[in-house]
């Protein structure tokens, strides 16, 4: 065999093994090559969840290949977020997470175990939604205001109770922060997502829950629950004439926002090309459409912008953390 018919042979062989024949930078570039899985660490039901999929649907369109919702719910979103944090950064893995992901650090810091993940590991993509938590009870409890709530719970306190996606989550630190500036005790009862968390409330479980709206919006629409109030400081489209903690002298403010991101070791390439792909979903009227439905305005960021806001986020909720303390 001479000397140029055994380099044919040679590249033919690499090139049929995936071996040397493609330079890295070009692998990257052709990406992606095969279905896209969206980690989302709760189960389905909640304002993650309902984000995530008309979110997977659109991105599925514009990368031209499928993005698979994957729930993988626990301990208040840790075990999804951990487990995304440990993902090969190949840009075949992402994560859609709610504002949890910037308070979960400082409760395994608080409670000296090994953390789930650090907010490192992580390099955002794009916001979609920054919602007001919403204070919402049945639509037969006793209390018609925030004033009724707030007395009641005061000169009964520890008889009421709360549920939650789970300690620290999303739905208990703004829980807490109200209690705190409120003065008044509820008992805590955390669930493994926001869904189980209203379906305790309907079912009379648990008295009281702080939801996204996304969660509750057709429940308070169809008459089975009430909402009190919201940690907001614009009013709610989704629920006009409930008013926020701010208008009734309680200074305490919180959003569960939704976000995507990717393991930090990422490839520039692909971070563009979701980052790109991102920007065409939030601008698509029927994700919109869909979202807002559901009780959750679009508020799309894009990374440098999502990486300010998140950074200052995650500063307010480590302080509202560290005055909560252990949680067992």
């Amino acid at each position: 065999m001479n000397a140029s018919r055994r380099t044919l042979l040679q590249t033919a062989l690499l090139a049929a093994a995936g071996i040397g024949a493609t330079p890295a930078g070009l692998a990257q570039g052709d990406w992606p090559q095969k279905p896209i899985t969206m980690i989302v660490p709760f189960p389905p039901g909640g304002v993650a969840d309902t984000v995530a999929r008309p979110v997977a649907e659109a991105l599925s369109r514009e990368l031209r290949q499928p993005v698979v919702v994957d729930n993988r719910a626990g301990a208040g979103g840790a075990v999804g977020i951990g487990f995304a944090a440990r993902a090969p950064a190949d840009g075949y893995t992402v994560l859609l997470s709610l504002s949890s992901i910037s308070i979960l650090p400082e409760a395994d810091a608080i409670l000296e175990r090994k953390p789930a993940y650090q907010m490192n590991q992580f390099r955002p993509i794009a916001r979609f939604t920054a919602d007001p938590t919403v204070l919402v009870v049945r639509a037969d409890a006793p209390w018609k205001s925030l004033a009724e709530f707030i007395a009641d719970a005061r000169t009964k306190p520890g008889t009421y109770n709360y549920g939650s996606s789970g300690n620290y989550g999303t739905m208990h630190v703004p829980m807490e922060m109200l209690k705190n500036a409120a003065g008044f005790r509820m008992t805590h009862i955390p669930y493994t997502g926001a869904g189980p968390a209203v379906m305790a409330l309907l079912a009379g479980q648990v008295d009281a829950v702080a939801s996204g709206p996304a969660t509750v919006v057709q429940q308070i629409n169809a008459g089975k629950l009430r909402a009190l109030a919201h940690w907001g400081d614009q009013p709610l489209a989704a629920l006009p004439g409930v008013p926020s903690l701010q208008q009734a002298g309680y200074d305490v403010k919180f959003a569960q926002w939704s976000g995507l991101f990717v393991p930090a070791g990422t490839p520039d390439e692909v971070v563009r090309k979701l980052r790109a792909a991102s920007a065409k979903v939030a601008a698509d009227p029927a994700v919109a459409q869909v979202i807002e439905k559901a009780g959750s305005p679009l508020a799309y960021l894009d990374a440098p912008a999502f990486q300010t806001y998140w950074n200052a986020d995650a500063s307010t909720m480590t302080e509202a953390v560290r005055k909560i303390g252990r949680v067992e």
